[in-house]
């Protein structure tokens, strides 16, 4: 089956599954401990943090694992909130955030504190002038993700970063879907990131946290990883996101011109083969490897289904379904069209024939569903 939803979770890179298997022997000890099979896996742990900040731009004690991509949100925008309670409560976020990011931010209102969504234009993109305004003398922390992941469309954030420093505002950066793609923008205070995004294991994220920036844990006490990530660490999976990490920043520059040369192909052919279909999201500053689109009169859940009869393992973008029957945020946000949306993330594993299957079969799926739907003749 072409697996075409990479934004979701990338394959298991080879390099990370020969370094999990020697790490499984070598890295199993305890970290924290004295011995000196203990030492061989503060070892492998340290050595993959340095891997981790070098990607990152910034000194290995700014980097902390966790988890997952979500843990590092919370965990990063919590405590900032809670590290600079007394410059204020008021956060901002733009309108087309992760739902994690969003979700805190929902929180953060109901304990008592205050939020700012800032929109976006209808390719999803924030406007650094708008997001500037947003900002207040009591402002406690600002978030914007590097790049969307729903639409592809990448974010100013370099701008933003510029508006919250002269504000004196830290600026938290959901990077989950750059890291081992793109350059990672500068001017960040706080970062999240997801191993199993990049081609690592699931269960390992990162957030970087900048020397100087107000940090309080929103969790009990606990000693592992400076006081900021409670629960021992998962040393070889930690060992395998870092291997993983290395390799695909080799390939990077090459597979990311790969991958939109087969986006483009995606982006120009999908409105030329099916009628009242609409693209969404920016068409040349983004990521590489996605490409979202709509399709008029097509249930999305449905389209998906028919999809995966198909062979095709393809994500949507939120979009209005029978079962939820609420829009994604972000292309409502966008202000674009909602019906029949289906996301498609390229693997590093995906091929030039796997695209050319998928324009072949798209056409007729569609036209499927919408005369089940009654319409026809589009």
């Amino acid at each position: 089956m072409p697996y075409l939803d990479a934004a979701s979770t990338e394959p298991l890179h080879p390099a990370a599954r020969e370094a999990l298997i020697g790490a499984l022997a070598e890295g199993w000890a305890d970290p924290a401990r004295r011995y000196s099979s203990a030492a061989r896996a503060r070892l492998l742990l340290d050595t993959a943090r340095e891997v981790v900040a070098e990607a990152l731009g910034c000194r290995p004690d700014e980097v902390f694992f966790t988890s997952s991509g979500t843990e590092s949100v919370h965990l990063g925008m919590l405590g900032a909130l809670r590290g600079r309670r007394r410059v204020g409560t008021h956060l901002v976020v733009s309108a087309v955030e992760h739902s994690s990011v969003l979700h805190t931010a929902e929180a953060h209102e109901a304990s008592g504190g205050s939020a700012t969504r800032v929109g976006v234009n209808r390719q999803g993109r924030v406007d650094p002038a708008a997001y500037a305004a947003a900002l207040r003398p009591d402002t406690a922390l600002a978030c914007l993700q590097a790049a969307n992941h729903e639409v592809g469309t990448v974010q100013p954030v370099a701008e933003v970063a510029a508006a919250c420093a002269a504000a004196g505002v830290p600026l938290f950066v959901d990077a989950c879907q750059v890291v081992g793609r793109l350059p990672v923008p500068e001017g960040w205070s706080l970062l999240a990131a997801s191993a199993h995004k990049w081609g690592g294991p699931p269960g390992v994220g990162v957030l970087a946290i900048r020397k100087g920036v107000r940090w309080r844990s929103p969790l009990p006490a606990d000693e592992r990883e400076r006081g900021r990530v409670p629960g021992r660490e998962n040393v070889p999976a930690i060992v395998a996101a870092a291997a993983a990490l290395r390799a695909r920043l080799a390939e990077a520059e090459q597979e990311a011109a790969r991958l939109a040369k087969l986006v483009d192909r995606i982006r120009q052919e999908v409105p030329r083969l099916v009628p009242d279909v609409q693209v969404v999201g920016d068409p040349t500053d983004r990521l590489p490897h996605l490409v979202t689109f709509s399709c008029l009169y097509v249930d999305g859940e449905a389209l998906l289904t028919e999809l995966d009869k198909e062979g095709f393992a393809v994500s949507s973008g939120s979009s209005c379904t029978s079962s939820t029957l609420r829009p994604s945020h972000v292309l409502a946000a966008m202000g674009v069209l909602s019906h029949g949306n289906v996301r498609v993330s390229l693997a590093r594993t995906t091929t030039e024939e796997d695209v050319d299957r998928f324009l072949a079969v798209l056409p007729g799926v569609v036209a499927r569903l919408r005369a089940i739907s009654g319409v026809e003749g589009l």
